[in-house]
């Protein structure tokens, strides 16, 4: 007999058929779920924090610089520990450090230990999206990568989403913002149990499918840096200027929005706790939470589109310029003028569309395939450089001042600074020979 005529026949949930391939990318994408929902959530009830810990701004604002801390200090080596331990060990660890990090804030009796969760947090959560890029390309490479690429960053946007829009509501449902943090430690069990189905699975697929562990995206190979050209520099200091002017504004604009215009906190509502956060997404243009996460669902919504325009007619730079010139008159209009600030939020949300759609995949494009690693891994330590300090700042700002003019005016400056670097970068590519300006190539 012929081995054809003698194998077992295959099952409809096998590793070979696609549904088992896109129901692993469910458990995989929410790996980060729990994490996003956690990190958002600060900014989300950033004015029941300073109530209720009796905290300044800059103390609020420090607990994103602590979390960033950490992952600078980690994401040096966690592309190493990931080719180390394999995707399963590596994750599982940075999983369950998101989920103590989680834990220890929600329990948290002083700042202090505030303080020390987050960093755990910190420690865990950069690392594992790291491993989850590494998971997806176990899985995915050469079959539909950028699709759960895509797939991954939906489902951690949603995560934020909820964080802003209803932080403050569980905070007012439940009686403290204590309930909120407890809710973000909850989301992180859901994506410890997504991180272990997921190894079940992998388990599963590594015998029926001869998987070989792909090397972490993200590692750092510090010899390499001396090749990167000039374009790479640029690219990376936009990713710097244009991610502090977005991420560190977020995690004080619920206050910011509250204090200035007293917009409501949460929508007012009737019925059970599911009605009234339905009720709450519904308002996206009339609670401060809501107005923040303005710019999260735009991503959402969005990116995909971007990404394929991109694609089609290239002038990555040019949406750059775009993207860091939008930024510098919506953060004054919101600084400087009564403008309703969420028509200002949704240009905003548009210009987050823009440059993260041109500048990610621009990497590829700019540096040798054997060192597109070293450079995603580098570019991310540098981003978080950015969004440790300026969270920081943003609360000094508030607390010396009294209202957010200063910091408004420094998050239009950080646009200038990025549009300087997108107008260097144009024409340092032009001297590169212009491959960021040209459209993707389709494969035949």
């Amino acid at each position: 007999m012929t081995n054809a005529a003698t194998a077992a026949p295959v099952g409809f949930f096998h590793p070979t058929k696609p549904i088992y391939r896109f129901t692993n990318l469910l458990f995989i994408s929410s790996l980060t779920f729990g994490s996003y929902f956690a990190y958002d959530i600060i900014g989300a009830i950033a004015p029941s924090l300073i109530e209720g810990l009796n905290a300044s701004r800059a103390t609020v604002g420090a607990f994103n610089t602590m979390y960033s801390v950490a992952a600078i200090l980690v994401l040096l080596f966690a592309g190493v520990l990931i080719d180390r331990l394999g995707t399963r060990k590596a994750g599982i660890i940075f999983s369950v450090l998101v989920l103590v990090g989680a834990v220890i804030v929600w329990q948290a009796k002083s700042i202090p230990l505030m303080f020390l969760g987050r960093f755990i947090f910190g420690a865990g959560s950069e690392p594992l999206v790291v491993a989850q890029s590494a998971m997806l390309a176990r899985w995915f490479k050469n079959k539909e990568l950028a699709l759960s690429f895509g797939v991954a960053l939906t489902v951690s946007r949603i995560g934020s989403l909820f964080a802003l829009s209803n932080g403050e509501l569980i905070t007012r449902y439940f009686g403290s913002f204590r309930n909120a943090l407890l809710a973000a430690a909850a989301a992180c069990v859901v994506s410890l149990v997504g991180n272990i189905l997921y190894i079940v699975m992998d388990k599963r697929g590594e015998k029926a499918l001869n998987l070989r562990d792909e090397s972490a995206g993200d590692k750092i190979v510090f010899r390499d840096v001396r090749e990167f050209k000039p374009t790479f520099w640029f690219v990376t200091g936009l990713c710097f200027t244009f991610y502090a002017a977005i991420f560190p504004f977020q995690s004080l604009s619920t206050d910011f929005f509250h204090t200035k215009w007293g917009i409501a906190r949460a929508a007012e509502a009737g019925g059970g706790f599911l009605a009234q956060v339905f009720n709450n997404l519904l308002h996206l243009f009339t609670t401060a939470g809501g107005v923040t996460s303005i710019i999260i669902f735009s991503s959402m919504v969005l990116a995909p589109f971007a990404g394929r325009l991109v694609d089609r007619v290239g002038k990555r730079a040019q949406f750059m310029i775009a993207g860091s010139l939008i930024l510098i008159p919506c953060h004054l209009a919101m600084g400087l003028t009564g403008i309703y600030p969420a028509y200002p939020m949704v240009l905003l949300g548009f210009a987050f569309v823009l440059v993260p759609a041109a500048l990610w995949p621009s990497v590829p494009l700019i540096v040798r395939p054997e060192r597109v690693g070293t450079a995603f891994g580098l570019m991310t330590a540098i981003q978080n450089v950015g969004l440790g300090l300026f969270p920081l700042l943003n609360g000094i700002l508030r607390d010396r001042t009294g209202d957010y003019v200063a910091s408004q005016v420094m998050f239009a400056s950080l646009g200038l600074v990025g549009l300087t670097f997108a107008l260097l970068l144009k024409r340092a590519d032009r001297r590169e020979g212009g491959r960021l300006e040209a459209p993707q190539k389709a494969k035949a």
